[in-house]
């Protein structure tokens, strides 16, 4: 567990007599963070820390198209005078991103909900803030596959099973009255499906994007339907915090809060796009089909959302006991709610 910000910051300052070492201390990529926002070579540096300093805040990721309002709320406070900043750290998995996460290693991510509902649910304290996206997952499928109902006897590859792929996964089976042992259903990490499904490995997927798209436009599989046909406001991804730096860090995290919603009302047709690319480095061909299918306007919580998620990840055996409503989001304005 972390010390209190108050004390760390004040331990790490205590003898640090150059813009150099604050640099250096600020990536780290270890929990929140103070760096020196000027060029200037005060003498007095607690004087001028005082009065350069910003908030930063470091958030976890996974190189997906779901994580395009964190990329773009990066720009926003870089561009602008908020006392914030956002330091990206990059994860190969979900798991290993939900273990800093739970550490403190970091101080939020934007990250598969169910897996923080999951952590919650442990004692670990995390906050829900707002929607990593709407929409935005697909069912991609070899060329063999015409209908749910060819799912059978075949290998299905979901990222974890605790995601929303894997409740979209058990809701296309129950239309097309299948049950879950009718499909040999296996995890694999997200970059290895697109190669698994050419290689026949697998005969279908359901994954954050751009994963899906790249087996589209490589003409490998198909699109057998999308989130919205299966689950009508599906949640799927979250930008979460550690509550610890909530509770330290009030003003900071509605802030962030803030921002977060401005990115996503930000993220036109164009402007996704372009970050993305930025962001991301895929085939511009690949991120233009997969941005079709999703949004980031309105990305806060809902309650009966919510409360329908939480129905089916106890339906579905992902989690016994999920975090309630009130317990597991935070409020923009710092409510704890």
């Amino acid at each position: 567990m972390r010390k209190p910000y108050n004390h760390i910051l004040k331990k790490r300052w205590t003898g640090l007599l150059g813009a150099a070492v604050i640099a250096a201390a600020a990536i780290t990529g270890c929990g929140s963070r103070w760096q020196d926002a000027g060029n200037q070579q005060e003498t007095n540096v607690e004087e001028s820390l005082a009065e350069n300093t910003k908030t930063v805040v470091t958030i976890g990721y996974l190189p997906i198209t779901h994580a395009l309002a964190v990329f773009e709320e990066k720009e926003l406070l870089e561009a602008g005078d908020a006392q914030l900043q956002i330091a990206l750290q990059k994860f190969g998995s979900w798991t290993d991103l939900t273990d800093a996460l739970n550490a403190g290693q970091i101080d939020g991510a934007s990250m598969l909900v169910e897996l923080a509902m999951g952590a919650s649910s442990r004692g670990i304290g995390l906050k829900a803030v707002a929607l990593g996206h709407r929409d935005g997952n697909v069912v991609v499928v070899s060329d063999e596959i015409e209908s749910a109902a060819d799912l059978k006897g075949k290998t299905f590859a979901i990222p974890s099973n605790q995601s929303s792929h894997n409740i979209l996964l058990n809701d296309l089976l129950a239309r097309a009255g299948l049950a879950r042992e009718d499909v040999n259903v296996v995890q694999l990490p997200p970059a290895e499906m697109p190669s698994s499904l050419a290689g026949k490995a697998i005969d279908g997927y359901c994954v954050a994007e751009p994963f899906g798209a790249q087996a589209v436009v490589s003409g490998v599989g198909h699109v057998l339907c999308k989130s919205e046909e299966l689950w009508e406001n599906s949640i799927c991804c979250a930008l979460v915090l550690r509550e610890d730096f909530i509770d330290t860090h009030g003003e900071d995290a509605a802030l962030l809060a803030e921002y977060y919603n401005q990115a996503g009302d930000a993220l036109t047709d164009e402007k996704k796009l372009a970050v993305a690319e930025q962001y991301l480095g895929q085939d511009r061909k690949v991120l233009a089909e997969s941005l079709t299918w999703i949004s980031f306007d309105n990305l806060a919580i809902g309650e009966a959302d919510y409360e329908l998620l939480a129905e089916k990840v106890k339906k579905d055996n992902i989690l016994e006991n999920p975090p309630s409503y009130e317990a597991f989001v935070w409020q923009k304005g710092g409510e704890h709610r």
